[in-house]
């Protein structure tokens, strides 16, 4: 079986930088073996990919690549604090904030991006608890913002 990282290049995708804190936190906080990421936003190259509100400027496909990026980012950001993706052992939640304007019912789907990233990543250990949560606005007005919750060895 192949590892998490060559899943990724079967994929098409590279992991990137792990992005700098936006404010005064960290990217990864470790507790014996579970590895909490902060909330990633869908930076790519250096720029956010979209803003705006899902329902509204965003359409339903640029929320979900968002969100994909967004766990791509976690996936970095874990690799520096473990080493390895390979010492994932499985992820075990996944936060989604998705900004949205207030008849927007698609936060789910949305958070398929980053959900479905970790199922081809990791196989049955990507299965995972999720919450998909709407909210007002996010930060830098992103419309996905996707926190990891993974166990390692």
């Amino acid at each position: 079986m192949s590892t998490p990282e060559e899943r990724l290049s079967e994929l098409g995708l590279t992991l990137p930088d792990v992005v700098p804190p936006v404010a005064a936190y960290q990217p990864t906080a470790r507790s014996g073996n579970l590895v909490f990421t902060a909330g990633q936003l869908p930076a790519r190259d250096g720029e956010m990919i979209a803003t705006g509100k899902l329902g509204g400027a965003v359409s339903d496909e640029q929320g979900y690549e968002c969100a994909r990026q967004c766990a791509l980012n976690g996936l970095a950001a874990i690799k520096a604090e473990v080493g390895s993706l390979d010492r994932v052992v499985r992820v075990v939640k996944v936060v989604a904030f998705v900004a949205s304007t207030p008849d927007f019912t698609g936060q789910p789907q949305v958070a398929n991006g980053a959900s479905e990233l970790l199922g081809e990543v990791f196989g049955d250990a990507g299965r995972h608890a999720r919450s998909a949560v709407g909210v007002p606005v996010l930060p830098l007005d992103v419309p996905v913002e996707v926190e990891l919750t993974v166990e390692v060895s």
